[in-house]
């Protein structure tokens, strides 16, 4: 019997998230496998679109790590990023989806620990929930 490892997206501002992810690799800390990053100029730059096509892509669970919201060195961009994963959340019931395989997670620059926390987090958030019904 195999065991169930999801596979997870992650869309992260190119500011304090890669920060924190630079961070983490300077203190030999790194992701699960099975957690893909994708860098962005500004998590307000994301579109609806793109989380949901992650998961219509095979992905089990998707995130995005933006800065805190006094942080954002655009301004509302992790605000924006905000309203649209809950608006994200808001349309998976309906697609008999779980809310919970889509999250956002506010990062620090200097936190390379947090940075791998969170995506140990999603992993076992998602692992819990199994495999996405989405998933051909």
């Amino acid at each position: 019997m195999s065991t169930f490892e999801p596979q997870i997206i992650a869309y992260c501002c190119a500011n304090c998230a890669s920060s924190a992810a630079q961070i983490s690799e300077r203190m030999g800390l790194s992701l699960p496998e099975n957690v893909k990053v994708i860098q962005l100029p500004c998590t307000g730059r994301l579109d609806s679109l793109h989380l949901l096509q992650a998961l219509e892509a095979g992905a089990d669970g998707v995130y995005v790590a933006g800065c805190q919201p006094d942080s954002c060195q655009f301004k509302h961009g992790v605000e924006k990023a905000q309203k649209k994963v809950k608006y994200v959340q808001g349309l998976l019931p309906a697609l008999g989806v779980e809310a919970d395989r889509v999250a956002l997670f506010h990062m620090m620059a200097g936190k390379g620990q947090e940075f791998v926390d969170a995506a140990k987090a999603m992993v076992e958030k998602i692992r819990a929930l199994g495999p996405s019904p989405l998933r051909g």
